[in-house]
């Protein structure tokens, strides 16, 4: 699996929506090289950093080929969707995909080695983004979620560059199985159980994955995925 970044994205805090939070989520692109740090890329900042960014979400990638699925799904996004980055991505290609990439594969990304972390859960800053106060929940329920990286090897990046893969630790194990068990198969306690095993997944996911098979209970997700005035 080689493929070419065909965007690379960072973010500068600015506010959002209508009582204008912090956020980094408006991506621009750059063209030239981006030093990639095990916090993230240089240049990259999170507007809620208890929720965003640090060392199990460094980079955040996101396959472009969902934007045509976006747009064909619901013409009103579509003035949303002309640039890689209205995700809030910084690593955008094409031909990868959540059903392509298992937890715990390690990349050479640029001359960085990074490796799939876990998938993006998605928020309400999403809805905000895109206007559309279903977004969040549109982009949990469709798995395409895009997924994060943490950095294993320090290196840098840039448009053109390849993205490839160099070891596979969980086969059995593809992202979008992970957001099936998650958000769909939510109380299967054998996959939870594997997943709560897995030395490779976020460790805040291995816990939610013990938390669901000792209580028998799914996490309220009201909180993450509307916007607060929807509380």
């Amino acid at each position: 699996m080689n493929f070419k970044i065909r965007s690379v994205m960072v973010g500068k805090i600015s506010p959002l929506g209508r009582n204008r939070v912090a956020s980094g989520i408006f991506k621009r692109q750059v063209g030239q090289p981006v030093r990639v740090t095990f916090s993230g890329l240089v240049g990259d900042h999170q507007g809620d950093t208890k929720h965003h960014g640090g060392p199990e979400k460094a980079v955040h990638h996101y396959a472009f080929e969902h934007y045509a699925l976006w747009r064909t799904e619901n013409p009103m996004l579509a003035p949303h969707l002309t640039n890689a980055g209205a995700f809030g991505e910084n690593i955008s290609t094409e031909g990868l995909t959540e059903a392509d990439v298992c937890i715990g594969d390690i990349f050479r990304l640029g001359t960085a080695r990074v490796q799939v972390s876990q998938g993006r859960q998605p928020c309400w800053r999403l809805n905000e983004r895109f206007q559309d106060s279903s977004m969040a929940r549109l982009v949990q329920a469709s798995g395409r979620t895009g997924w994060y990286y943490r950095v294993l090897e320090e290196g840098q990046v840039m448009v053109g560059d390849s993205i490839a893969l160099i070891d596979r630790q969980a086969k059995n194990w593809p992202l979008i199985r992970i957001l099936r068990v998650l958000y769909r198969n939510t109380l299967n306690k054998e996959y939870l159980s594997e997943l709560a095993e897995l030395d490779c997944l976020a460790d805040s996911w291995r816990k939610l994955a013990r938390r669901r098979i000792e209580t028998c209970v799914v996490e309220d997700w009201s909180q993450r995925l509307n916007t607060p005035s929807e509380h």
